[in-house]
């Protein structure tokens, strides 16, 4: 088929959706099928189309209601981000439901998602697990005589950045972690609290935006990863941790536990940095425990691959299919 995929993050931005665009673009090539990734509804483009994939149900709502009046019952997928879920159908119900009930096919990205969809749309889900490449080379901790735990994401609210920095402040005064963040800040008063907490914390630095090569290469070096979030669709960097062999401390929000297990020994509080810092201090104190958890991730990893994303994204199709059919 010929798949026009609109995401609204544009070319060349390191955000999320831009990611997933490409990469199930590439995927979904691999299947057999042309894809074009656009950011804006053009009617062109949609007239030569078999199938419109919209990734977020509110930012991408315009562009849905304009696919179902002017192509009629041509199928459509609308995937559900972490925001479309967990804040704008409370805030923007009217046009967040709405992409809803004009999609064929929902994707969700974890496993609890199900439980925040209305109900009368639920069938049409389709769980898809996004995917990391195997790492190239196996990174081992420097040997630094840091104890370092990596913080990946953007600083912004959803992700609540700061609170693995403001966590390692309550670690004892002779433990040996540092917690190293990497992200670009999403305006300036986040820039500023994060330059300010360097400078009152040496346990904490924070490195910026950068390639993802160099991403990788953090990752590999670090003995855990933090993921603070308040809000998450099914952060892609969950898979990228478990991929790379790296235990993960994560907020107890659905869209991590949804990924992770309900009952994952790693997870505290969200919010709570007392409780992430004991965390924190039980992987640097108790190597049998932070193996325990690379083990979890370790077996996690299988569901992660490319190829697993591949069929689930196929299946995302045939679903969409036979709902447009049935209509």
């Amino acid at each position: 088929m010929k798949l026009l995929l609109l995401t609204p993050a544009p070319p060349g931005s390191l955000a999320g959706n831009r990611a997933t665009a490409e990469r199930w673009a590439s995927l979904l090539e691999n299947l057999g099928h042309q894809v074009a990734v656009s950011t804006d509804y053009d009617p062109a483009e949609a007239d030569g189309a078999d199938m419109l994939i919209a990734l977020h149900a509110w930012r991408s709502h315009q562009a849905v209601a304009r696919w179902r009046a002017d192509q009629g019952r041509k199928p459509l997928i609308v995937a559900l981000t972490g925001t479309d879920l967990y804040r704008y159908q409370y805030s923007h119900p009217q046009q967040t439901h709405l992409s809803m009930q004009h999609a064929d096919a929902l994707i969700v990205l974890h496993h609890l998602a199900w439980q925040v969809v209305p109900e009368d749309w639920r069938e049409r889900i389709t769980v898809v697990l996004q995917s990391a490449p195997e790492p190239d080379t196996a990174h081992e901790p420097e040997e630094t005589g840091a104890f370092d735990i990596c913080v990946i994401g953007h600083l912004r609210e959803e992700k609540d950045p700061l609170r693995a920095a403001r966590a390692v402040r309550l670690v004892p005064a002779d433990s040996r972690i540092r917690v190293v963040q990497a992200g670009k800040a999403h305006d300036a008063q986040w820039e500023q609290a994060a330059r300010e907490e360097m400078a009152r914390n040496p346990r904490y630095h924070w490195r910026g935006e950068i390639p993802r090569e160099q991403t990788a290469r953090l990752m590999g070096q670090c003995r855990a990863m933090v993921i603070s979030s308040v809000m998450e669709g099914g952060a892609n960097v969950v898979s990228e941790a478990c991929r790379a062999g790296l235990p993960v401390l994560a907020s107890d929000i659905p869209g991590n536990l949804g990924l992770l297990g309900q009952d994952y020994p790693g997870a505290y509080p969200v919010g709570d940095e007392a409780v992430l810092a004991s965390l924190m201090e039980q992987a640097e104190n108790d190597p049998q425990w932070l193996d325990s958890l690379k083990t979890i991730t370790d077996q996690l990893a299988a569901d992660f691959t490319p190829e697993k994303e591949r069929a689930s994204l196929a299946e995302a199709l045939d679903r969409a299919l036979t709902f447009s059919r049935a209509e």
